[in-house]
């Protein structure tokens, strides 16, 4: 495996030098590394007790998080350092984990992401952690983390999602998909079709977020039909776009099983974009990088929090938990990674629980009206592309601790960084060069550098704003 990761780090060095036939080649390659690292025995051996779990009644549910919260809290306070110091001086003993209630979890201090973003390499490491590699994310705050992920992990996550996200949808990673994210699979953002690349080892096409205009949109079938997409997944936006200029053609697709949305509100008007081009049903999933929570949509509408996965707090602005059907920061804590505990980690969304817990599956998970923090403005092209997730200008930047992008005019733009003592100033190249890449050249940016970004009247930060009129 480690033979593996150090060719994935030379092809993601020479990738955009190579012809589009060789960068499949490389996509694929790249795949099949993914492919053995997140399928095997662990993913197997979790999938059947994802399964096993998925009839539990409320009161086994709390037993289930309940047992599980012990072995994870006596772990990080023997093992890891930064827990070890909180709950020492919080008033914890290691005797109090081990006849810990669920329902005292709120008597623990929060995990704040800047703590996350300063520790995550160190003090949040546990002593004892298995071999595995960080993960780097910005996610939609515009706050850089990294999250470490050992194989067994990645496995046991990944059959979450297979089974609560993929099996709910109808669907399975042994079916082909189309896939939409932030990982810029094309260098330039003028370049020429094709505007996709295809993974062979998992039959994956992977469809440039940055490139979906009236112009590319034939391109685009072109590859859903190529490779036989069977099912869509990805940005919940850029599917969005990508699903309008179909219908507004009117141009045929094959009929698709299903649209897996993700990092953003999946709207009653996209839902309808999705049936009238692909003639399936779309499902909402919210998780992250960070791996401590999953809340997915079933075949019967319900949009439910996967309790095996970690434990759900909602609270208001005194850090008190909030009643159903009102809205309430998440704060999760994860009960898969030991490695890298989050434990009440501050995600910075918000969320709402439904009054009404019962289920049209008769499932008793809990059941989410919505998630109230993933909306972000579009950033609009000179060409007329609409672009959404630009944490891929922040990703790996050393010293920043969160960043903004504001659209003032269509190639004019406001980027506002707060930063440490370990930031470069020759950043700001890298950054620009990043926009120029996504967005063309000739950009004006004002890079401005402050204490702290302000935040919406509502409390909320927006990684992503628009000021442009009549959009």
């Amino acid at each position: 495996m480690e033979k593996d990761f150090k060719l994935m780090r030379f092809l993601s060095k020479i990738y955009n030098f190579l012809p589009y036939q060789i960068q499949n080649i490389g996509i694929s390659i790249y795949g099949y590394y993914w492919k053995n690292r997140r399928l095997g025995k662990e993913f197997k051996k979790e999938l059947f007790f994802y399964k096993k779990r998925e009839n539990f009644t409320f009161q086994e549910w709390e037993n289930y998080q309940e047992t599980e919260l012990r072995k994870l809290l006596i772990h990080a306070f023997k093992n890891v350092p930064l827990y070890n110091e909180k709950y020492i001086k919080a008033g914890f003993s290691l005797d109090d984990f081990k006849h810990f209630k669920l329902a005292d979890l709120h008597k623990l201090p929060f995990l704040e992401k800047e703590e996350l973003r300063k520790y995550g390499t160190t003090l949040l490491l546990s002593k004892k952690k298995e071999k595995g590699k960080f993960y780097y994310s910005s996610g939609s705050t515009g706050t850089p983390v990294s999250i470490y992920f050992s194989k067994k992990t990645h496995q046991k996550w990944f059959a979450a999602y297979e089974s609560r996200v993929l099996n709910w949808a109808g669907v399975s990673i042994k079916n082909a998909r189309g896939m939409i994210g932030g990982r810029k699979i094309i260098h330039k953002s003028n370049t020429k079709p094709p505007y996709f690349r295809f993974n062979k080892a998992e039959k994956q096409t992977y469809f440039s977020a940055y490139h979906i205009h009236e112009k590319s949109v034939k391109n685009y079938v072109k590859g859903i039909v190529k490779h036989k997409v069977e099912f869509m997944v990805g940005y919940a936006m850029s599917n969005y776009f990508l699903a309008k200029l179909i219908a507004d053609k009117n141009i045929k697709v094959p009929k698709l099983k299903a649209v897996i949305t993700s990092s953003e509100k999946l709207t009653n008007e996209m839902r309808t974009t999705f049936t009238k081009a692909y003639n399936c049903k779309a499902y909402d999933s919210y998780s992250g990088m960070e791996a401590c929570g999953l809340i997915s949509e079933n075949l019967f509408g319900d949009f439910l929090f996967s309790p095996d996965t970690g434990v759900l707090e909602l609270i208001n602005e005194k850090g008190k938990e909030v009643d159903n059907g009102d809205e309430g920061e998440v704060v999760l804590t994860g009960l898969l990674n030991f490695d890298q505990p989050l434990i009440r980690y501050k995600i910075g969304d918000k969320a709402t629980k439904k009054k009404n817990q019962q289920t049209k599956s008769g499932l008793e998970m809990p059941s989410i009206l919505e998630i109230n923090g993933r909306v972000e403005d579009v950033i609009i092209g000179k060409d007329g592309k609409q672009i959404v997730r630009f944490h891929s200008l922040f990703l790996n930047i050393t010293g920043l601790i969160v960043g903004q992008i504001i659209q003032e005019n269509l190639n004019v733009f406001v980027i506002n960084l707060t930063v440490d003592n370990s930031y470069s100033q020759k950043s700001e190249f890298t950054i620009l060069q990043r926009l120029n890449e996504i967005l063309g050249e000739n950009n004006t940016v004002d890079f401005k550098y402050l204490q702290e970004i302000p935040k919406n009247k509502n409390g909320k930060f927006r990684a992503v704003i628009n000021n442009l009129k009549n959009v």
